[in-house]
C-alpha cells in the first residue's frame, strides 16, 4: 500500500491556537473586569474558575475518549464507527453536564470551605458558583462537539464557533458586570449570565456545522441515550486520561487552598499570574492537541514511524516556544500586572512567580505534547501510573509544605518540580517505544484488510 503523505500539524495547530487565544483572552478580560470591582472579586473569580476547571475533568473523559476514538476510526477508514461514536458522546455529555451542574448547585458552600476561601472571597463566590450550573451543562456539549469537529480535521470550523461564542460572551459580560450609563451592573453574576448565553449560541453553531460538514443530525433520543457497549471504547481511553487530570486537579486544588491561607492578596496574585501563564503555554498546548489528533490518524493508518517523528518535532517546537514566551512574560510583568492592580507588593510577587515559571513552563511541554500522543496510541495506563506519585507528593503535599515555609514562591517551586518529573517520565516512555505494542493492538482491531503497520 502507498505510504501515507507526510503529515503537517500546522493546519490543525493554527486554528487550535486561535481557539485557545480567544478563550484565554476572554477569561483574562473577565479577570480584569472582576479586578475593577475589587481584589476580593478577582480572587472569587479565579477560585470559581478553578472549581469549573476541576469539574471540566468530567467532560474531558468524553472529549478525550470521543476525539481519540474517532481519529483512529477515520484513520482506519471506518466512517460509520466514527458517526456512532459522535452520537454516543453527545448523549453522554448530557449526563456529565447534569452531574457538574448539580455539584455547583448543591455543593458550592462545601467546596469553598474545603478551599479555605477567605471571608471576603466567600461572600462573593458563594452566590456566584450556583449561577454557573446551566453554563456547565452547555459547556459539556460544546467541548465534546468541538472535539468531534477537530477529529474530522475541521479545526477551522471549530475555531469559527469559538470566535463567535467567546466574542458574544465578552460583549455581553462588560455591560452586565460593570454596568452602562447610570446602571452599576450585576458584578460577577453578570459574567455568569453572559457565559450561559454564549454557550447556548455555541451549541446552536456546532449543530449547524455538524449538519453541513458531517451530515450528522442528532435525533431527540441521541441527546440522552448512551449505550454502555457503544460508550466502552470512549471510556477505555477517556477514563485513564481524565483520571490523570482529576489527580492533577485535586493536587492543584490543594495548592490553591494553601495559597488561600496566605490571604486575599496572595490569592489575587496567584489568579493574576496563572491567567498570564495561560498565554505562555498557548503554542505548546496547540501543538500538543494537534499532535494528538494527527497521531490518532497515523495509528489508524499504521504509520507508527511517522507518528514518532511528528511528536519529536512537536516537542522541540513546544520547548522553544514555551521558554521564549515565559521569559518575555517575566520581563514584562511590571507592565502586565498594572492591568490588574496598582498594589506594588502584588506586582513584585507576580514577577517573581513569572521568573520561576520559566522552569515550570519548559517542564510542562512534554506533559502537553507527549502525553496526548501516548493517549492516541492507546497507551493510556502508563501516564496515570507514572504520574500519580508526583502529583500527590510533589504538587499536592509539596505545595502545602513549601507554601507554609516560603509562601507563593514555595508553591511555584512545587509546580515546576512536579512538571519536570512527570515530563521526564513521559519522554522516556515515548523514546523507548513503550507505546508501540498498544498502537499495534489498536491498528489490528480497526485496520482494513491488507493494511500493515510500518515502524
Amino acid at each position: 500500500m502507498a505510504k501515507t503523505p507526510r503529515p503537517h500539524i500546522t493546519p490543525i495547530a493554527g486554528p487550535i491556537l486561535g481557539e485557545f487565544l480567544i478563550g484565554i483572552s476572554v477569561a483574562m478580560a473577565g479577570l480584569w473586569m472582576a479586578s475593577e470591582i475589587s481584589d476580593a472579586a478577582a480572587g472569587a473569580f479565579g477560585m470559581a474558575n478553578q472549581v469549573m476547571e476541576t469539574l471540566f475533568v468530567i467532560f474531558r473523559v468524553l472529549a478525550i475518549g470521543v476525539g481519540v476514538t474517532i481519529t483512529q476510526a477515520i484513520g482506519g477508514h471506518q466512517p460509520e464507527a466514527a458517526r456512532r461514536t459522535a452520537l454516543v458522546g453527545l448523549g453522554a455529555s448530557t449526563w456529565a453536564g447534569a452531574a457538574a451542574a448539580l455539584w455547583v448547585l448543591l455543593g458550592s458552600n462545601w467546596t469553598l470551605d474545603v478551599l479555605n476561601a477567605p471571608d471576603a472571597v466567600m461572600a462573593l463566590a458563594e452566590p456566584y458558583l450556583p449561577l454557573l450550573a446551566l453554563a456547565l451543562l452547555l459547556e459539556a456539549y460544546n467541548l465534546t462537539m468541538a472535539s468531534i469537529l477537530r477529529a474530522h480535521l475541521r479545526a477551522r470550523d471549530a475555531l469559527v464557533v469559538m470566535v463567535l461564542m467567546h466574542t458574544s460572551h465578552v460583549v455581553l459580560a462588560f455591560p452586565l458586570m460593570l454596568g452602562v450609563g447610570g446602571w452599576d451592573g450585576l458584578g460577577l453574576p453578570g459574567y455568569a449570565l453572559a457565559l450561559t448565553i454564549s454557550r447556548a449560541l455555541g451549541v446552536v453553531l456546532h449543530l449547524r456545522l455538524w449538519r453541513i460538514n458531517m451530515k450528522l443530525v442528532p435525533h431527540r433520543r441521541d441527546w440522552w441515550v448512551c449505550p454502555v457497549r457503544a460508550l466502552a471504547p470512549v471510556l477505555r481511553i477517556g477514563i485513564p486520561g481524565a483520571s490523570l487530570e482529576l489527580g492533577y486537579r485535586i493536587a492543584f486544588m490543594m495548592s490553591l487552598s494553601a495559597a488561600a491561607k496566605l490571604g486575599v492578596a496572595a490569592l489575587a496574585t496567584q489568579a493574576y499570574t496563572l491567567q498570564t501563564l495561560r498565554y505562555v503555554l498557548l503554542i505548546s498546548l496547540a501543538i500538543g492537541w494537534a499532535c494528538e489528533i494527527m497521531v490518532g490518524h497515523l495509528i489508524g493508518a499504521g504509520e507508527f514511524r511517522t507518528a514518532h517523528q511528528l511528536v519529536r518535532k512537536g516537542l522541540r517546537n513546544g520547548l522553544l516556544a514555551s521558554g521564549a514566551l515565559a521569559l518575555i512574560a517575566a520581563a514584562a510583568a511590571p507592565w502586565l500586572m498594572r492591568g490588574f492592580t496598582r498594589d506594588p507588593a502584588i506586582i513584585e510577587m507576580a514577577q517573581t512567580l513569572l521568573w520561576i515559571s520559566f522552569a515550570l513552563e519548559t517542564g510542562r511541554v512534554a506533559n502537553l505534547v507527549v502525553l496526548g500522543a501516548l493517549r492516541s496510541t492507546g497507551d493510556v495506563i502508563y501516564p496515570v501510573a507514572a504520574s500519580i506519585t508526583s502529583l500527590i507528593l510533589v504538587l499536592g503535599v509539596g505545595s502545602v509544605l513549601l507554601g507554609r515555609e516560603f509562601g507563593l514562591v514555595g508553591i511555584w517551586i512545587a509546580y515546576a518540580a512536579d512538571e519536570w518529573i512527570r515530563s521526564a517520565l513521559m519522554y522516556w516512555r515515548w523514546e523507548t517505544h513503550g507505546w508501540v505494542a498498544h498502537a499495534r493492538a489498536i491498528h489490528q482491531r480497526i485496520r482494513s484488510p491488507g493494511v500493515e503497520s510500518r515502524f
